[in-house]
């Protein structure tokens, strides 16, 4: 028999999604949709061409273009921005890329209040949830605010055929990161847990075919896995993995997706056994016998880096970030790259 439903609390963000081949020439048409009169275009290197395109189709409505971004969103590459668009006059944003174009948004719409449509070109999921977060020399400060949740998200699946393997499964593992934490949070709850288990039911078999025979049908199974793990991460908040991740990003420089990818197995190997039901619905959905275990071999399998010490993180910083949040034990097997306890491979 299932287990029956307890009372819960669960809060709906607004939105809108737009998920299919070709809805990049529909960008221009969700900012019209926000009565947005001057855009600010900020995109990644990558997204050049796209942007191209999207700048050509805002017509009139193209106030200015930010190119380049840089990972955890520096004070003072945010300050940059917020300035650009006031010198502008923006009332509204247009970000394309990975979650550092979004987090760049993110910045200035928290001071400014422009609301943001969303374009992402890799599986991150900043797109879907209104956490920000700002690095200074003092480390990664995060937050969560409304005003930074986009508005609209247009995900083209066509923008991501070139994304390079590597950079997939790290992008996806950081997706799984969204959708595995939020089913022990304190705030889950059966939505979150059915749309995490979902989530990560797209995300593993988007990249085992990925990583096959890259093709249009699991590029998009990828983003609405990625859509669905944002949304989940969103409304069941973050616990110790982020917390952990965020440190490592903000105080070593370490690369967010791949410090993801390392952790989240030795997190979950600790966390999960708390929630075994969701534990039990997550192993199905990855088609593992050991939810930690799956983890770690799918990142693994993907050519992924599996210890803090291959992303350049010394034996004594492991440590030190270990005690600030009494996870010596979990930090210390990531920094060695141990595989969890579990099935036999």
């Amino acid at each position: 028999m299932p287990e029956p439903v307890k009372g819960f609390v669960h809060t709906f963000l607004p939105g809108r999604v737009v998920l299919g081949p070709g809805t990049l020439d529909r960008v221009a048409g969700e900012a019209a949709l926000l009565d947005v009169r001057r855009v600010l275009l900020i995109a990644t290197r990558s997204a050049r061409d796209a942007a191209d395109v999207v700048e050509i189709e805002l017509t009139d409505r193209f106030a200015g273009r930010i190119d380049g971004v840089t990972r955890h969103v520096p004070t003072e590459v945010a300050e940059r921005a917020r300035e650009k668009a006031r010198l502008v006059g923006a009332d509204g944003l247009v970000a394309i890329g990975g979650g550092s174009a979004i987090g760049l948004a993110k910045a200035v719409a928290l001071t400014t209040g422009s609301p943001i449509v969303a374009v992402p070109t890799t599986y991150a999921g900043s797109e879907m949830t209104p956490v920000w977060g700002e690095t200074s020399a003092d480390g990664k400060t995060t937050g969560s605010d409304p005003k930074v949740l986009p508005k609209s998200v247009v995900y083209d699946p066509v923008l991501t055929m070139r994304l390079p393997t590597k950079l997939t499964a790290a992008s996806v593992a950081n997706a799984l990161a969204h959708c595995v934490e939020a089913v022990w949070t304190a705030k889950a709850d059966p939505i979150t847990e059915t749309t995490a288990v979902e989530a990560a039911r797209a995300l593993a078999a988007g990249l085992r075919r990925v990583l096959e025979q890259p093709d249009l049908e699991a590029r998009s199974d990828l983003m609405y896995g990625a859509c669905l793990a944002g949304s989940a991460f969103a409304s069941a908040g973050s616990d110790l993995h982020h917390k952990l991740c965020h440190h490592l990003g903000g105080t070593y420089n370490l690369p967010h997706a791949e410090t993801h990818a390392v952790v989240l197995p030795q997190v979950a190997r600790v966390k999960a056994t708390n929630v075994p039901r969701a534990k039990a619905r997550l192993e199905d959905a990855l088609q593992t016998a050991d939810l930690a275990t799956g983890l770690y071999d799918l990142v693994a399998d993907a050519g992924l880096p599996t210890s803090l010490r291959e992303l350049g993180l010394t034996e004594n910083q492991a440590r030190e970030a270990g005690r600030i949040f009494d996870a010596e034990d979990i930090l210390s097997r990531a920094w060695a790259g141990a595989r969890p306890e579990g099935a036999a491979r």
